[in-house]
C-alpha cells in the first residue's frame, strides 16, 4: 500500500509537471505574437508567425514586406524579436530542466527510504528537509535583523559600523593598525577570494534573463565600478555593488547579503597544563641593568606564581658576564630555584643565533619554547595563554604584544613616571599593539627543529624573526596571531648602528619612530612653542584685566 501511494504521488507530480510545461508553451505562443498596436504592423505588413515561420504571409514566405522605405527598420525589428525569442526559449528550457531534475531527485529520495517515510507518517517531511527549512528561516531572520533595508537607532557616533570600499584592484579601509595602509591590494587570500566570489555571484545574477526583463547586455568585471561592504559580526556581511548600465549615465546597483549561520561546535576538550614546562630563551649582550629588571619580573611571575618555567640565557661576549651570572646565582640561592642555564658565546651578537643555540641546547625531550627579549614584561596569564595556543605538530603562537611609549612623554617628565607595574596599562596614549613585530613567539622545540630554525647568517638587529615567521606560514602548521593583554614591551631608547645594511637600518629607524609617542603626543611636542606662546598671552591678558 505504501509503495502504491508513493507511485500515485509520483504520477501526480508528473502530471503537474506536464501541465506546467503546457502552460509555459501557451504563454510563449502568446508572448511571441506581435501586438496589433505595433507601429510597423498594418494592412501593408503581413503578420509573421512564431519564430519567423510563415503564417499566411511572413518574412520567410517571399511576400512583399511593405513600402521600400521601411524595409530596413522592419528587418532590424525582426532580428531583435528573433534574438529575444531565442533567449526566452533558452530560459524556458533551463526552467524545464530544473523542474525535471528536482522531480527526479525527489523521486529517488522517496524510493530510497520508503520505510522511514512510513514511520514518520504522511506529510511530516524528512529530517533533512526540516533541517534545511529551519536553516533557511534562520538565514532570512539574519537578513531582517541586519541594518540592510532601514537604519537602526544608535546611541552615539562611535556605534556606527563603517563600510569599506573596494574596486577590482584596491581596498580602501579605516582600521589599519601599523602594518596596513589606507589603500592597498587585497593581500590576504581570504579577502581576494571574498571579492572574487561576490563579483562572480553578482555577474551571474545580472546576466540571468527573467520574464520581466530581457538582458540586452552581457555584464563583465570591466563594468564593475566600485563596491562597499561592512560586517555586523553577529549577523553577516552586506555588499552594495555598482556597475555601468546599458546607457550612458545609467547604472546597475546590486545589493547582496552573506548571512552568518548558527554557531557550530567544533571541539570540546580538556587541556592539562600542569606538566607543561616553558623554556624561556633569552639572548643577551651587555645590558646588565635591564637584565636586573627582567629578573625582578621573572621572580614574581615565574618562580613565585607559575613555577613551571626554565630560563636559558645565551650571553654574547665577556663584558658584564660576571654580573649576569651573579644575578642568576643569587636568585637560585634565595628562592631555591635551579631551573636555569647560562650559555656564553664569544662572538658578535646575533639574536637569531642566540635563540637557535638556546633552543637546541635543551636535552630534556620536547619542550615548549618562549623566545623572549630582556625588555619584555609578561604576566602569569600570558604563560597560560602560551600553553593553550600551542600544540606540537599542529600550531604555534605569535602574540601581538603591547609596546610602551616613552614614559617621559606619557607622564610629562621623568620625575612623574610611576613604577613599572603601574605603567602596564593598555590605552591609546600609553602604547600600541606592535603588529609589525614577530620576535616574541611560543612554539614547541620539535616544530622549531623541523622547520629549520633561524637563519643564523643574519647579524645584528632584526630580520631573523620575520624569516622564521614566514617559514611557519609556508608550512601546514596553524599560526595563531592575536593580541596578548599580558605581554608588554618596555620603552628603551633605540640606537641604530651605522654598520647595519640599508634594509635593516630602515627597519630599525621605523621602529624607533613608532616607539616614541602617539600621534597626538608627537603633535604636542612639535607645536609646543606655539602652545607655550599661547599660554603666555593668556597670562598677560589675565594680568591686564586685573590691573
Amino acid at each position: 500500500m505504501l509503495r502504491r501511494g508513493l507511485l500515485s504521488c509520483l504520477s501526480r507530480v508528473g502530471v503537474a509537471l506536464v501541465l506546467v510545461c503546457c502552460s509555459l508553451s501557451l504563454l510563449y505562443v502568446i508572448t511571441c505574437s506581435p501586438h496589433t498596436d505595433d507601429p510597423l504592423s498594418g494592412p501593408l505588413l503581413p503578420r509573421p508567425g512564431p519564430l519567423g515561420s510563415p503564417v499566411g504571409h511572413g518574412p520567410l514566405s517571399g511576400a512583399p514586406l511593405g513600402p521600400p522605405g521601411g524595409q530596413g527598420s522592419y528587418q532590424a525589428l525582426l532580428q531583435e524579436r528573433e534574438e529575444q525569442h531565442r533567449q526566452h526559449i533558452s530560459s524556458l528550457k533551463k526552467q524545464i530542466a530544473q523542474l525535471k531534475e528536482a522531480l527526479q531527485e525527489r523521486g529517488e529520495r522517496v524510493k530510497g527510504s520508503p520505510e522511514k517515510a512510513g514511520d514518520r507518517g504522511v506529510g511530516t517531511g524528512t529530517i533533512e528537509e526540516r533541517s534545511h527549512t529551519d536553516l533557511q528561516d534562520f538565514l532570512r531572520s539574519q537578513l531582517s535583523r541586519a541594518e540592510v533595508h532601514s537604519g537602526v537607532r544608535l546611541p552615539s557616533e562611535y556605534s556606527v559600523v563603517p563600510f569599506e570600499s573596494f574596486t577590482l584592484q584596491r581596498v580602501y579601509q579605516l582600521e589599519m593598525g601599523l602594518t596596513r595602509h589606507p589603500e592597498e591590494k587585497p593581500v590576504r587570500k581570504d579577502r581576494r577570494d571574498e571579492i572574487s566570489e561576490v563579483l562572480e555571484s553578482a555577474l551571474q545574477t545580472l546576466n540571468t534573463p527573467n520574464r520581466d526583463r530581457v538582458a540586452s547586455k552581457v555584464y563583465s568585471t570591466a563594468d564593475f565600478i566600485e563596491g562597499i561592504a561592512r560586517t555586523e559580526k553577529d549577523k553577516g556581511t552586506l555588499y552594495d555593488l555598482s556597475f555601468r548600465g546599458e546607457q550612458p549615465q545609467q547604472f546597475r546597483r546590486l545589493v547582496l547579503f552573506r548571512p552568518f549561520g548558527p554557531l557550530m561546535k567544533v571541539s570540546d576538550e580538556r587541556v592539562q597544563t600542569q606538566n607543561t614546562i616553558i623554556n624561556i630563551i633569552l639572548p643577551l649582550s651587555h645590558r646588565a641593568d635591564k637584565f636586573r629588571h627582567f629578573m625582578h619580573n621573572f621572580r614574581e611571575v615565574c618562580i613565585k606564581q607559575d613555577r613551571r618555567v626554565h630560563l636559558t640565557v645565551v650571553y654574547f661576549g665577556r663584558d658584564q658576564m660576571n654580573d649576569i651570572k651573579g644575578m642568576l646565582e643569587n636568585t637560585s640561592r634565595e628562592l631555591n630555584f635551579r631551573n636555569f642555564t647560562l650559555i656564553q658565546l664569544n662572538e658578535e651578537f646575533s639574536r637569531g643565533r642566540g635563540l637557535d643555540v638556546g633552543a637546541r641546547a635543551w636535552k630534556g625531550g620536547n619542550v615548549l619554547l618562549f623566545f623572549c627579549d630582556v625588555d619584555i614584561i609578561f604576566t602569569s596569564d600570558f604563560l597560560n595563554t602560551c600553553r593553550l595556543n600551542t600544540q606540537p605538530g599542529k600550531k604555534v603562537f605569535y602574540p601581538v604584544l603591547f609596546s610602551q611609549y616613552n614614559p617621559a612623554v606619557i607622564y610629562g617628565s621623568r620625575e612623574h613616571v610611576p613604577p613599572i607595574e603601574q605603567q602596564l596599562v593598555i590605552k591609546k596614549d600609553t602604547g600600541f599593539w606592535r603588529d609589525f613585530g614577530f620576535g616574541m613567539t611560543c612554539q614547541y622545540r620539535s616544530d622549531f627543529i623541523n622547520i629549520g630554525g633561524f637563519d643564523v647568517d643574519i647579524k645584528g638587529w632584526g630580520g631573523e624573526d620575520v624569516h622564521l615567521y614566514r617559514k611557519y606560514l609556508h608550512s601546514n602548521l596553524l599560526v595563531i596571531r592575536a593580541p596578548s593583554r599580558g605581554l608588554f614591551h618596555l620603552w628603551h631608547e633605540k640606537h641604530c648602528a651605522d654598520e647595519l645594511p640599508p634594509d635593516q637600518y630602515k627597519m630599525c629607524m621605523q621602529s624607533k619612530a613608532m616607539n616614541e609617542a602617539s600621534h597626538g603626543q608627537l603633535g604636542m611636542l612639535l607645536f609646543r612653542h606655539e602652545i607655550e606662546a599661547h599660554l603666555r598671552k593668556q597670562k598677560q591678558r589675565g594680568a591686564s584685566k586685573k590691573a
